[in-house]
């Protein structure tokens, strides 16, 4: 379980750095987790609605923060 939340998290920290990278751009900057880590993630990430992935081309996907999470930051930062 610990291994999943920081997974989640190391994610989440290159697309709010990085919003709209590719998913192969995630897994290069995450070179401590393995690719199928750093899907399994963003999948469970995107299922819960936190983030979104746009289909850019064949087999290219750019992962972005959803409508909620921008909210989130967006009260976080004003709070």
């Amino acid at each position: 379980m610990q291994v999943q939340q920081s997974a989640d998290l190391r994610v989440m920290e290159v697309v709010v750095r990085s919003p709209g990278t590719a998913l192969d751009d995630i897994v290069l900057e995450c070179p401590d987790l393995t690719w199928n880590q750093v899907f399994i993630a963003i999948d469970r990430l995107s299922r819960e609605g936190s983030l979104k992935l746009t289909l850019k081309g064949r087999g290219l996907y750019t992962v972005h923060l959803s409508n909620k999470s921008l909210q989130e930051a967006q009260r976080q930062t004003l709070g």
